[in-house]
């Protein structure tokens, strides 16, 4: 059992040193760029990013609005409180998923 543990730990170490010391010589870095298909795939993700948080804005305030609505028009009725309290706080959780997740993509977008 030992041996197998030590082949797979030099396994490992070999990858890691290729890693590190051989990743610069990849196309990317020969050239100085960025593949052109690439580009067109970063610029592609972000206007979908931008779609989505203008398209969420709107969408979130439908939701909390049709769940006020329903909660003031119940009448009394329990299971439409409820209902109504659980479109509330699930289109609010929602949204601020949606802008936490923004967020941290451009935090990871600053450091790159």
């Amino acid at each position: 059992m030992s041996k197998i543990k030590k082949l797979i730990f030099s396994i490992f170490l070999l990858l890691f040193i290729y890693l590190i010391f051989f990743n610069n010589f990849s196309q990317a870095a020969l050239f100085g760029g960025t593949p052109e298909i690439v580009d067109k795939l970063n610029s592609a993700f972000e206007k979908i990013e931008e779609w989505l948080i203008k398209l969420a804005t709107p969408a979130a305030a439908v939701a909390v609005g049709v769940g006020v609505f329903m909660k003031k028009f119940s009448f009394g009725d329990e299971e439409r409180i409820r209902i109504a309290k659980k479109l509330i706080r699930g289109s609010l959780f929602s949204y601020a998923f949606i802008l936490a997740i923004d967020l941290i993509l451009s935090a990871i977008k600053s450091l790159i």
